[in-house]
Formats: C-alpha cells, structure tokens, sequence
C-alpha cells in the first residue's frame, strides 16, 4: 500500500517535470529560431496543462501520504510546486489576457495614429499589418478597453521634450531603429524578455500650444491578441517619461 501511495507521488512529480520540459522547449525553440510562434506558444499551453495535470496528482498524493503515512511527501511536494510553476504563469498571461480584446495595434491617438516607417523593412512580410484596417471596429475595442491611453501633454518645449523620450526609450532596453528630432518621430522595437517576441513603437513629439504633446503607438509582429502587452507597454514608457521631465502626478 505504501508502494502505491509512493507511485502515484512519483507519477505526479514524472507529469510535472514532463510539463516543464513541453514548456521550455517552447520558449527556447523560439527564441533560438528553431520553431515558429504558433507551435512555440502551444508549446506553453501544453506544458502549462501537463503541468497543472501534474500539480493536481501530486496534491492528491500529498493529501493521501500526510493522512496515513510520510511516505512519498517529499516526492509529491517537489511535483506540487513543478507543476504550480509550470501552470500559473502560463494560466495568469491567459486569465489577463481573456479580459482585454483581441487586439494587437495600440495607439494614444485613434484619430491620427503616429505612423511607421523606417521599421517596415525590419517587420516582414509576415508580420501583422500596420494599416490598422482589422478589426474594422478596431478603434472602437481599443476604446472600451484601454480609456486611459490618451495623448501626454506636457508644458515644457518639445525640442527638450524630445530628448527625454528617446533617453527613456533607450533606458527601456529597447532597439532604436530610427529618430527625426526635426520631425519629433522616434521608431523602436521592443522584445519580450521571455519569448524573444518582437512589438515596434513608434513615439510623436509635437508642438501644441506652449508645450509639447506626446503620442505613441506599440503594435505586436506577430499573433492576434497581444493579452494586453501593448497597452500595458504605453502606460509604462508615458509613466517612466513623466517621471523622467518630472510631470508625474
């Protein structure tokens, strides 16, 4: 009996770490340019579910070796936190991302995005297109969405303006691709820390009244729903300049 209780911990720990595998095959396949985005993503969510699948057989192992005997404990405890390791990041970037729509393109300004240019040759022919024509009602959901992203105003000259947000871009780790201080245009492209995948932004500095305004645009190369990065990406870099030309309030 004992043997049993201490298989099934074993099997628990065996999924668990079969869930991990799954999943850092995924990412470091795509991130050495191995495999593409789509298989490497189901790479996450078969890893993440074999990892829960696992978390949940060895939480039932536990409960079996505390109530009769200390036998297989450590085993299940080890496969309880694998899977739970291997699940809940995964499971969290889904749960976020089911509460935002499908979307990829963000911009502080829907009437008159900031548009790119020297970031076109980098993008591909494969990546999402920047024409922002899908969904047709795409201003709409960004709209219902994220209301807060809005054009930054800031009462001080934009040529001084202009410098503290290509510092702060660069501060961001980003990759800057192209910068116009004549026309206030700065065009970068960011990469995802984990799955190596790559969004372009493009930053507006203009002059409006006696200060400068700043709009920005963050649009993902790749996949349909963005889960929120894009926009979660303005607010950060807007903040970060705020503080930076000391606005934030």
């Amino acid at each position: 009996m004992t043997g049993d209780k201490s298989r099934l911990a074993v099997w628990g720990l065996r999924v668990s770490v079969l869930g991990l595998v799954i999943l850092a095959l995924g990412i470091l396949g795509h991130r050495f340019g191995v495999i593409d985005f789509r298989p490497a993503l189901l790479g996450l969510a078969g890893g993440a579910a074999i990892g829960l699948i696992g978390a949940v057989v060895s939480a039932v192992a536990l409960i079996i070796s505390i109530m009769s005997s200390r036998s297989g404990v450590r085993t299940a405890i080890a496969g309880l936190v694998i899977g739970l390791l291997v699940a809940a990041p995964v499971g969290q970037a889904m749960i976020a991302g089911s509460k935002v729509p499908g979307i990829h393109d963000i911009t502080t300004d829907l009437d008159n995005p900031p548009a790119f240019d020297a970031v076109v040759a980098e993008r591909g022919t494969t990546s999402n297109p920047l024409d922002r024509a899908e969904p047709a009602d795409l201003a709409e959901l960004q709209a219902q969405a994220y209301p807060d992203l809005t054009t930054l105003e800031i009462d001080m000259q934009p040529g001084k303006v202009y410098e503290a947000a290509l510092e702060t871009a660069r501060e961001m780790g980003w990759e800057i691709v192209a910068s116009n201080p004549a026309e206030g245009m700065i065009e970068a492209t960011a990469t995802t820390r984990v799955m190596n995948f790559k969004d372009d932004v493009a930053i507006r500095v203009t002059e409006r009244g006696d200060g400068a305004a700043i709009d920005m645009r963050s649009v993902s190369r790749v996949g349909i729903s963005d889960m929120g990065a894009n926009a979660n990406r303005i607010r950060t870099y807007l903040h970060a300049l705020k503080v930076k030309l000391g606005a934030a309030g």
